[in-house]
């Protein structure tokens, strides 16, 4: 249980955002699109795969980091970029369902942009996620 004691912090957060939050908010958002699909067709099906394989590689990102697998520091980037690419084509498509006001969605997507993007900083730069992931 030692390794997982060092994880700490800000790297504790972004474990809790990979593990808990993103599953969590895949799940509401599955919920909801799936009703859509009879409606809106195969396209809706679509984006529910592909946001459910994003967050599949994220929950794995997250558990190479409580295991400090070599790779984690990468991979981690990696599932953050295309979790915030899924955001991003969901916010700025017709594809996907969604009950935001008319004209909300380029605010979304830039606090998506704005979420995704600091973490991104912070794993890449930070030099105690390289300490405590490579050590």
């Amino acid at each position: 249980m030692k390794d997982v004691e060092e994880i700490r912090g800000w790297l504790l957060v972004l474990c809790l955002v990979l593990l808990v939050w993103e599953p969590l908010q895949f799940a509401v958002a599955a919920s909801a699109g799936i009703e859509s699909v009879r409606v809106r067709g195969a396209a809706v099906a679509v984006v529910l795969l592909v946001r459910g394989g994003v967050t599949a590689f994220g929950a794995a990102a997250g558990i190479a980091i409580v295991r400090r697998r070599q790779a984690a520091i990468r991979m981690t980037i990696a599932a953050l970029v295309a979790a915030a690419a899924v955001d991003l084509f969901t916010e700025l498509t017709p594809f996907f369902p969604s009950n935001r006001i008319p004209g909300d969605a380029p605010l979304y997507a830039a606090a998506s942009v704005l979420f995704y993007g600091a973490w991104v900083l912070y794993v890449a730069r930070s030099s105690r996620v390289r300490r405590t992931l490579t050590s």
